[in-house]
Order: C-alpha cells, then sequence, then structure tokens
C-alpha cells in the first residue's frame, strides 16, 4: 500500500490541477461520475464478502443475503424520510469511523478496543468537518434540505477544533506508547494537510470526490480484494468488478431514478447524500467484519 500511497498523492495534485481547468459544472460532473464508478463499486461487492464469512452456512442463500441487505438500505432512506435529523448524524458517525477504518486498519491490537474505535472515528470525523469547513455555506445548504434546519456556521468551525484537539490528544498517546505507530502517525498527519489543501482549492464535489475515490474508494477495493483471492491482481481485479456488475447497476438506476424524479440541483444533492448514507451503513458493518477477520487470519 506504500506505493499506493504515492500514486494517491500525485493523483490527487493531479486533480487539483485539472480542478483548474473546469468549469463549475464540469467539476459536479466528474466528481458525481468518480463517485458513481469506483465510489459506488468499492460497495457493491458486499454480499460476495458476506458470502465469504458464510461458508459455513450454506442454508444462507445469497438470494436471502441479499434480501437482507435490501431491507437495510431501505430502512436506511425511511429513516431519512422519517427522522432525517437522526438518520443525519448517525450518517456522519457512520462515514466518519469507517473512513477512520480504512484508513488505520491495522492499528496494533494492544491498545484497548474502544480506544481504537474512537481513534479511528475522530481522525475520519476530522476529515469530513475539514471539507465542511471550506465549504460551509454549500454543506449547510445540502444539510437544510435533508432535516429543514440550518446549523450555525460557527458550529462547523466548533467542531473542528474539538475533533481535532481530541484527535491530537489521541495521536501523542499513541505516539507516546508504540514506536511502531509514529512512522504511522507522521504520515497521516502529512495526508490531513494534503486533504486540507485539496479541499480548500477545489467544490465540495469534486473535492469530496478526489478523496473518496482515490483514498478510501480504490485502496477499499483492493483490500476487498486480497481478503476475496489472498492477493491483489489486474485478473482479480476484473473478477471483482464483473461480480459487482448487477449490484453497481442496481445502485446507479436507484440515484438516476432520483435524478429523474427531482431534477432541481438542492432537491438531488440532498437525496443523493441520503442514498449514499443509506447503501454506507450495511457496507459499514461488511467491512469491519471484513477488517475483524484479517486480523484473525494473522493472529
Amino acid at each position: 500500500m506504500k506505493k499506493y500511497t504515492n500514486i494517491a498523492i500525485v493523483a490527487s495534485f493531479f486533480g487539483l490541477w485539472m480542478d483548474s481547468y473546469f468549469s463549475k459544472n464540469l467539476q459536479i460532473m466528474s466528481g458525481f461520475f468518480l463517485i458513481f464508478t469506483f465510489g459506488i463499486l468499492h460497495g457493491a461487492n458486499d454480499l460476495l464478502i458476506i458470502n465469504k464469512f458464510n461458508v459455513k452456512k450454506p442454508s444462507d442463500s445469497q438470494l436471502k443475503i441479499f434480501g437482507y441487505y435490501v431491507i437495510v438500505v431501505l430502512t436506511g432512506l425511511l429513516l431519512f424520510y422519517i427522522i432525517p435529523q437522526l438518520a443525519l448524524l448517525l450518517f456522519i458517525i457512520v462515514s466518519a469511523y469507517h473512513f477512520g477504518e480504512q484508513q488505520w486498519q491495522n492499528l496494533e491490537v494492544h491498545f484497548p478496543k474502544w480506544l481504537v474505535i474512537v481513534f479511528q472515528f475522530f481522525y475520519g470525523f476530522s476529515i469530513l468537518l475539514l471539507l465542511f469547513h471550506f465549504h460551509t455555506i454549500k454543506v449547510q445548504n445540502i444539510i437544510l434540505n435533508i432535516v429543514n434546519a440550518t446549523i450555525p456556521i460557527p458550529y462547523f468551525t466548533l467542531l473542528l477544533e474539538i475533533s481535532g484537539i481530541t484527535f491530537l490528544c489521541l495521536s501523542a498517546y499513541f505516539y507516546w506508547k508504540s514506536n511502531k505507530i509514529r512512522n504511522k502517525l507522521l504520515l497521516e498527519f502529512f495526508h490531513l494537510l494534503v486533504f486540507a489543501i485539496i479541499f480548500k482549492s477545489s467544490s465540495l464535489i469534486w473535492g469530496f470526490a478526489i478523496y473518496f475515490v482515490i483514498w478510501h474508494s480504490i485502496p477499499s477495493i483492493i483490500d476487498q480484494i486480497k481478503f476475496m483471492n489472498g492477493s491483489f491482481s489486474k485478473e482479480y481485479f476484473i473478477a471483482y468488478c464483473r461480480s459487482a456488475g448487477i449490484y453497481w447497476l442496481i445502485s446507479i438506476l436507484g440515484i438516476a431514478l432520483i435524478y429523474f424524479t427531482l431534477k432541481e440541483e438542492k432537491l438531488f444533492n440532498a437525496l443523493f447524500f441520503s442514498f449514499l448514507a443509506a447503501i454506507t451503513f450495511p457496507h459499514t458493518v461488511v467491512i469491519n467484519r471484513m477488517f475483524q477477520g484479517n486480523k484473525k487470519q494473522k493472529n
């Protein structure tokens, strides 16, 4: 993954350079294109991963698992319709933890599990708040369209300060307790600086797309392929795309339905992030189980 990290940094700044040549509409279109391809794809093979967990339970058919998965997604969408405030809060919490877990999946196991979870959450939460900080008004409008409530702008800054200080304190503790984690911590602080530059210099959608695809989705796809096949290769990647194809298509059709039903940009942005949240809930659980399975295999 060290080699990929170097590629990710170059790709991120290339995306930032391309941003200067894109019009506002082209930035939005390009950002959604990346999210709709690799972004959605990285969660489209959850059922295959679940099947790997259930190799000793042949009674759990793929259709049955698919049914459970769809129910969870629909429940998430229903929650956004009935109690949008709670749904949005859960989405931010789950997404923050999910982003942090991906970046810190190999955190040493001798730390208490609850402390590792808190650390992963505040790392991911800091990334989200950095994005919000540089696009506060846009984020404020999206939240308004989802929950019909306005979050005061100073609250975003306050949350970023709280999250940043908490993450710094936890990082200092880990740095003090473990020699092995020190280089990783310094590297991740550099990554946060890279993210801040990207978020500040690009639009909301384009900045989010660069992070979500290059730093989260593609590394997740690589990890998933390694989990399912033992290693990563071009052939395994093609097989991954083929097996994920039908579920990816279903997701794209769902988003297309939202778009053609509500073409107004404000409503589409709100419903798009609601849909993204709904598919994030079960995906986070699946990936968490995958990482736990990886740790057991290593032990």
